[in-house]
Order: structure tokens, then sequence, then C-alpha cells
């Protein structure tokens, strides 16, 4: 075997060789030596490309006997995350950095001999690293495929924390691979001057972070409308920086706070309301509860007059006579089922944000009952209005309850003075 390589190694020389006395015997003067590295150069580059094009046909051709998710979770995960495409470029890599040496002969070029084998140790770190961080989405997607997503948010969380410390690490290596020099002198470099960084550029590392984050995660941008509760702030982004970021609120004037605070503090991002243009509307009118009652017959005769509740007063009066006929005391009140004034009021607010066309109709739309506080029953309004802009998503907000504080009145209902806005 030591032989048969002895002797590749050998033929490759004298290919090399010969290579080169057509080469200074073809090109101008002086320029042999230039001509020379470039095709050879891409002679080790073809041969890569070869040699990383069988590798990855054998492999996926092998692959192509477990696509079974059911049965092969484990070998399918791993084709998915393309691990055997790094497995293929690092077999590669190491065929073109034992190759070389017989066409880059250390006596004749030792600058280009050392550039090459930095080249290739570089491409190898560089290789593994991305082997691990394929790795990590083999993981994932196992679990993807058993379907056990609270695994799937563990892995998350270690695999950002793996990622950074795998940049730390391969870093270090790859500045060692490329000026030659070793990992525990830039170990203890950096630990020498790490304390006096974090004191001294706080703000900027984390400032730094923050905007690896914010471009990585796609949270925010500039542009973006956003809430900020802690600075009681609301508008749009005009610029993030290392150190700041500036909103420019409504009023026109502009705010800035630190960039590390898009970190650290809660964040409302508004741009997707914008971007359907549609706004929440989620407001309670609070009932004085000593004004809700039974309705009578009196009052359900005025009511049906109402359009929009006429149909479900017809039919709710029937079924409760129906439910009543076999009901012993059935002249007492309180006997059965009884239509409220509180309960057909509701339903009147509901018909009304349904029939409203400032109302986004494809969204969520209730009116519902909340706890019970001492300054009454609130019931709120819960939709979308189907415009986004301040000034006409308030007209929207005010015509509806304008209407519904009105309208209460017809069934003898009392607001509160005291109401409070969510």
């Amino acid at each position: 075997m030591k032989d048969e390589i002895q002797d590749t190694k050998n033929f490759l020389q004298e290919i090399s060789d010969q290579l080169y006395i057509y080469i200074s015997q073809v090109t101008p003067g002086g320029m042999d030596w230039v001509v020379h590295i470039i095709i050879k150069l891409a002679l080790l580059g073809a041969v890569f490309l070869v040699v990383d094009f069988v590798f990855k046909f054998a492999i996926n051709f092998v692959f192509r006997f477990f696509r079974s998710d059911e049965k092969y979770p484990v070998i399918r995960s791993v084709y998915q995350s393309k691990i055997s495409n790094s497995v293929a470029h690092f077999a590669a890599l190491l065929v073109v950095g034992g190759i070389h040496p017989s066409i880059f002969p250390a006596t004749a070029l030792p600058k280009t001999n050392i550039f090459i084998n930095r080249s290739v140790n570089l491409g190898l770190v560089l290789i593994l690293a991305g082997m691990l961080y394929r790795s990590l989405t083999g993981f994932r997607n196992y679990f993807t495929i058993k379907q056990d997503f609270y695994k799937i948010m563990t892995l998350n969380a270690i695999s950002e924390t793996v990622k950074i410390l795998g940049i730390f690490v391969f870093s270090v290596v790859g500045i060692c691979v490329i000026f030659g020099i070793k990992g525990t002198t830039i170990v203890g470099s950096l630990g020498a001057i790490t304390a006096v960084l974090v004191l001294v550029f706080r703000d900027t590392i984390l400032g730094f972070v923050t905007g690896i984050h914010v471009a990585t995660s796609k949270n925010l941008k500039v542009g973006d409308w956003v809430s900020i509760p802690k600075y009681s702030m609301e508008g749009n982004i005009v610029d993030i920086s290392l150190l700041t970021t500036k909103v420019m609120n409504f009023d026109k004037t502009v705010s800035t706070i630190p960039t590390y605070d898009l970190l650290t503090t809660e964040i409302r991002n508004l741009q997707v309301m914008s971007e359907s243009n549609t706004r929440r509307i989620k407001k309670s009118i609070y009932f004085n509860i000593n004004s809700f009652k039974f309705l009578n017959e009196e009052d359900i005769e005025r009511l049906k007059d109402i359009n929009l509740i006429s149909d479900y007063l017809k039919e709710k009066t029937l079924e409760i006579e129906k439910e009543k006929q076999d009901l012993a005391h059935k002249d007492k009140t309180i006997n059965g089922r009884q239509l409220t004034n509180i309960g057909v009021f509701r339903y009147y607010a509901q018909k009304y944000i349904e029939n409203d066309p400032d109302i986004d109709q494809n969204g969520s739309k209730m009116v519902r009952q909340l706890d019970i506080t001492p300054q009454g029953l609130p019931l709120e309004v819960y939709c979308f209005a189907n415009d986004s802009k301040w000034e006409h998503f308030e007209q929207i907000q005010a015509d509806i309850f304008d209407h519904l504080l009105v309208a209460s009145k017809e069934f003898d209902l009392q607001v509160m003075q005291i109401s409070v806005k969510v």
C-alpha cells in the first residue's frame, strides 16, 4: 500500500515537472512562474471539484435507500441537514492537501507551498464549523420528525449557545491557521484585555450583540411602527445604530434609547397591524348593575322595532313560551328562562359591529362581559377597524361607542360615569 502511494506521488511529481518545463517554453520570460502557479492552483481546484462531486454522488446514492422518515428518522435527519455535503467537502479537501506537495514542491516554491497549506487548513476549519452547525440542524430535524416540540424548544436554546461558542473557537483556530501562531497566545491575550474591554466598551459590546440579534431574529427593522411601554413611546424606528436607536414619535419628536434596550425591554412591533391595514378595538362600557332587569312583554314589543334584533327577539320569545308551557307558576317572572335588557343589548352590540362597514369582517368580533368591578359590569367590545391610520381609527372607535352609549338608553341601562380603556 505504501509503495502504491509513493508511486502515485512520483507520478504526480513527474507530471508537475513536465508541466513546468512546457510552461517555461511557451510563456514570455519572467512570467513563467506566475502562469505556473495559476495553472497548478486551477488544477488543485479541479481536483477538489471532481473528488467532491464523486463523494456527493456516492453518498446521495446510498441515502436513496433510506427515504422513509418512519423507519430511518436519524438517517433522514442527517440527509436533510446536508451533513453529507460537509463530509464530501472535507474528504475532497484532504485529497487536495495530500497531493499538493507533489504539485508544489516545498523546495521549489516554498512560499506558495505555505500559502496552499494554510489555505487547505483554513478550509478544513471552516468545513468543520459548517459540519457542527449542520449537526445541530440535524438534531432539530430529528425531533421535528418525531414531533417532539418540547425538545425542539430546548435544542434551540442549546444550539444558539453552541453556535456562539463555536464562532469564538473557530475564529481563534482560523486566526492561528492564517498567521501560523499558537492558540494559547491568542487566548492569553484575550484574557488579559477582556476585563478592560467589558468596562470601557460595555454599551458598544451590548449594542453589537443586540444588532446581531435583531438582524438574525428579524423581529425589528428601520421603519417599523413600535410601541415601548417602558418609555411611553409609540412611533416609527428611524435608525438603529451601534449605541442608540432613534424613534420618530407621532408628535414629530424624536426619542433616543440605548440599542441594547431592544433586548432587555418589552417592545411591541405594530408593523404587522399597519401592513394588514387593521387595528384592534378593545374597549369597555361600564353598566350599573342596579339597572339590569328582566324584559316584560311591553319591553319586548317595543324593542322589536329595532331592526338588528327584531328576528332575534321573535325567535327567543317563541322558545321561552314553549319551555314555559309545562312549568308550574309560569306567571312568576323568575321561573324559567327570561330575556334581560343587558343580554339583549349585548346581542344588539354584537350585531351592530358585525354590520359596521368600518369593521374588518375577517377578524375576530365579539362583545363580552368581563369580571364585575366596584364600578359596575364592564361590557367589552373586541374587534378590528379596517384602517390602521391613527386619525381614522379613532373616528371609527368613537362612532361605535357614541352609538352604543346612546343606544343603551333604549334598553333602560344606566352607564356608569367611570370607564376604563384597556
